[in-house]
């Protein structure tokens, strides 16, 4: 049997489901995970569910930094949008440390189907 699978909840959201014995030794990492996104890798490198969240916040960082170089070129309207896509980042963020700090390994939404650590 794998170390996780999946589980499709009513709303159509995926959640994955790991090893308790991984989620109850590294969720505080898996929490942190969405302030510096490479800890889990540094600090639990054979965690699947740390490596889950390190996946999670890799991507909100990427999306974060691009979308902020993004709209600060575009003049008026980027300058405009720029506030509200930093809360909307943020907002994500405070999703993922939630549901790291939970044990929960619910996708991000809007973002969290995007795989780009195994």
């Amino acid at each position: 049997m794998s170390d996780f699978q999946t589980n499709n909840n009513v709303g159509g959201s995926a959640e994955e489901v790991f090893d308790p014995a991984d989620i109850e030794k590294n969720k505080t990492i898996a929490g942190i995970s969405y302030l510096i996104f490479f800890l889990p890798l540094l600090a639990c490198p054979d965690s699947k569910f740390g490596r889950y969240h390190a996946n999670q916040s890799l991507i909100l960082f990427i999306l974060g930094v691009g979308g902020t170089i993004v709209l600060s070129i575009i003049p008026i309207i980027g300058w405009l949008l720029l506030p509200l896509y930093a809360i909307g980042i943020t907002v994500f963020a405070i999703i993922g440390i939630l549901n790291g700090l939970g044990g929960k390994a619910k996708e991000l939404p809007l973002v969290g189907k995007f795989r780009l650590l195994k």
